[in-house]
């Protein structure tokens, strides 16, 4: 009894492979095939499988390039002219690819490798996190509505008016450094999910006034099976969508928070806190603060235009707003 979710129609005389005449294929494969021919979409789905394999495969890789991120060459650097790289481009060289960071001699390109790992692990746990408590709060606050709804609705409109950077400054700062990147994916994600919740639930509210979900409480199904099987469904295509689109804005959150010192805990590398090392140096070696900071950027525009082409493709109404 559950509607299939809205997607690109594929004409009936042009079948692909795979398909027979007169059929669409799901509509998670029409949007894939709909984002793989366009080029802005394949581009940033490359770059965005770069870095996930970067963060898998880091200890394989440093392994090749022969430095880790955590070793220093001291030979890289002159010590009578402060730390400074030897060589141009920041000590750019085939046994340093990116660089050299000035003062330590430690290997840019290893840190990047490993500052991907840092930031795609705590961007995706907490979107992870976020979805699930977005999904679950928003479900119950559109469909049961009455008090649960009243409840579920003040605690997000209280968080969403929280500034949330302040509190979350102010508790990283606070607690000692140990496990860091947990609180980062907690604190992250006790902000975050009320975006996600508040779009379900609004959803669910239109969704459980349908004939089909009439239809399945008069046949004498459960709540459960009428929350699971009949209207989380439906939503599926918007959950993808928020959260393709809360990935970027999670990657930004560790970035600056590891800028400001309070994130990401040296020595473990990560974009953001290479970016805020590279402030006094961009003058003098700008490769240490191009190297991650075109990284990030690259990163977070990947996951932005992918969403908005995810967007696009989901819902064929939104491609007035597409480049």
């Amino acid at each position: 009894m559950t509607i299939p979710t809205t997607g690109l129609q594929v004409p009936a005389d042009s079948p692909g492979e795979g398909e027979t005449v007169g059929t669409t294929p799901e509509p998670r494969w029409r949007v894939l095939r709909t984002l793989l021919h366009d080029w802005a979409a394949a581009a940033c789905l490359g770059y965005i499988g770069l870095v996930v394999l970067m963060a898998v495969f880091a200890p394989l890789i440093v392994k090749v390039s022969g430095w880790g991120p955590y070793e220093f060459d001291q030979s890289a650097i002159d010590p009578n002219m402060g730390g400074i790289p030897l060589g141009g481009w920041g000590g750019v060289s085939g046994e340093h690819w990116l660089g050299v960071e000035p003062g330590s001699g430690r290997d840019i390109f290893a840190r990047i490798v490993y500052g991907a790992r840092a930031s795609m692990v705590i961007a995706l746990s907490a979107t992870l996190l976020t979805s699930v408590l977005g999904v679950v709060f928003g479900l119950l606050a559109g469909y049961f509505g009455g008090r649960t709804d009243m409840v579920i609705s003040r605690v997000m409109e209280f968080l969403m008016a929280f500034p949330a950077l302040i509190f979350m400054i102010a508790v990283l700062s606070a607690i000692p450094a140990d496990n860091r990147q947990y609180l980062l994916v907690v604190v992250i994600s006790v902000f975050g999910w009320p975006y996600l919740a508040r779009i379900v639930r609004g959803q669910t509210m239109s969704l459980k006034q349908r004939e089909f979900v009439e239809a399945a409480v008069a046949s004498g199904a459960s709540r459960r099976t009428v929350v699971f099987t009949e209207i989380l469904p439906n939503l599926r295509s918007t959950i993808v969508v928020m959260v393709t689109l809360a990935v970027p804005g999670y990657i930004g959150t560790e970035a600056g928070l590891s800028f400001l010192g309070v994130g990401v805990v040296p020595p473990t590398p990560s974009w953001g806190q290479m970016i805020a090392s590279s402030v006094t140096w961009y003058s003098v070696v700008p490769m240490y603060f191009l190297v991650p900071g075109t990284c990030l950027a690259l990163l977070v525009l990947s996951f932005m235009v992918l969403g908005d082409r995810v967007r696009a493709a989901v819902d064929p109404s939104a491609k007035g707003g597409r480049s």
